[in-house]
């Protein structure tokens, strides 16, 4: 049975749910200091709630992908977005840092459902020569989620506590399962994961390649990324404000980033969009270590290295549905699981260097991460097809 076509707004519905979705990973990253004095812990404890949430992510993403294949889509990822909205209304409550680590543990094994089922939902319900636009469209709402989510986290937590941030966040969980449950057409399923699948997935070298890729483009950024905030205030004594501005031009070029390469893939074809974007990515986190210290290159490094953040991922799941469209919902899900080792390999090595206070160091770790993701991305281009004699 055919599953029923897009709605009007099913695509929007899908990119806020990944809003959501971005906001309740990033969130630490935004009010480390806050987090750090509100529950007398240092800023590496504070940066482990992103350490350990991505490995828990990591592993929750293929294995709900295969424990969940056989549910309905509009039920699977409404009731998704019902247990970020909670998690998060219920970490603005928490009374301690075990407590909170607990509950952002328990909703982020149920979370790392969303961004794979909402992109082979998109595959389920646009026609396939529009299924590489609305992939990245999907993920501009882990871009909104930089370009807004973080500097307004960043604001509310310097004037109003990290609860109160916890507790927006919730709210606009709340605005968004709804809005998925109004728009997401009901009797939607995408193909069964089951062993055979992960068997097939093994077997591509293609896939394997696009994986690591992933997970070293994800690794160098957030060597600097979880501690941007305490390595500006460090580096450059800038003030919360000039942070959260920092983060905000991260997310808006983030945000363009998508969308020019949202509007180029269909063109251009997913191997040279993801070239560009991870060339544009090395330039701006090459920038971040040759000028730490002083404020505005820095920021201006930030910018350019925006360019490149969400594409670069978008246009990797482009590429896993186009190199074996029937095996995409275990694909989709084993790079979400991938970029969120990434996370936490880049997250620990990041604190590992801020705690031994070598700051500067912190940038040129994260350029040899992104270096290595950049030669891969030249060796996994695609082959031209043989011409068979005549």
């Amino acid at each position: 049975m055919e599953n029923p076509p897009a709605g009007r707004f099913t695509a929007t519905a899908l990119m806020l749910g990944n809003l959501v979705t971005g906001c309740s990973v990033l969130a630490p990253a935004g009010m480390l200091p806050e987090l750090s004095m509100g529950l007398g812990i240092s800023i590496h404890a504070a940066g482990l709630l992103i350490t350990f949430g991505a490995i828990t992510l990591c592993i929750g993403s293929p294995l709900t992908a295969w424990l969940t294949s056989r549910i309905e889509r509009r039920m699977l990822l409404t009731t998704t977005l019902a247990v970020l909205a909670l998690g998060n209304l219920a970490s603005a409550f928490a009374t301690d840092y075990a407590s909170l680590l607990v509950i952002r543990l328990v909703m982020l094994a149920v979370g790392a459902l969303y961004t794979p089922q909402a992109a082979g939902t998109a595959a389920l319900v646009v026609p396939a020569e529009r299924r590489g636009s609305t992939i990245a469209y999907i993920f501009l709402g882990w871009s909104l989620a930089a370009a807004v989510g973080l500097p307004l986290i960043t604001f509310i937590a310097s004037r109003h506590g990290w609860r109160a941030a916890y507790g927006t966040i919730g709210a606009l969980g709340c605005v968004s399962f709804l809005l998925l449950l109004v728009r997401l057409p009901a009797g939607l399923r995408g193909t069964l994961v089951d062993l055979k699948t992960w068997s097939a997935v093994g077997r591509s070298g293609t896939i394997r390649l696009l994986l690591v890729i992933t997970m070293l483009q994800m690794s160098g950024q957030f060597v600097v990324f979880t501690f941007m905030g305490p390595l500006l205030r460090k580096l450059t004594e800038a003030s919360p404000d000039a942070v959260g501005l920092v983060f905000g031009i991260y997310g808006v070029c983030g945000f363009l980033g998508v969308v020019v390469a949202s509007r180029i893939v269909d063109r251009w074809g997913p191997y040279r969009t993801s070239l560009l974007f991870t060339c544009l990515l090395l330039t701006g986190v090459t920038g971040w270590a040759l000028s730490a210290g002083t404020l505005v290159p820095m920021a201006i490094a930030v910018a350019i290295w925006g360019l490149g953040f969400a594409s670069t991922n978008s246009m990797q799941q482009v590429r896993l549905v186009a190199a074996a469209p029937p095996l995409a919902p275990a694909t989709v899900a084993l790079n979400t699981s991938v970029l969120y080792i990434g996370q936490a390999v880049g997250s620990a090595v990041g604190g590992l260097l801020f705690a031994r206070e070598l700051l500067h160091s912190v940038g040129f770790v994260a350029v040899g991460f992104v270096v290595l993701a950049l030669i891969l991305v030249i060796v996994s281009r695609p082959r031209p097809a043989a011409v068979a004699p005549v």
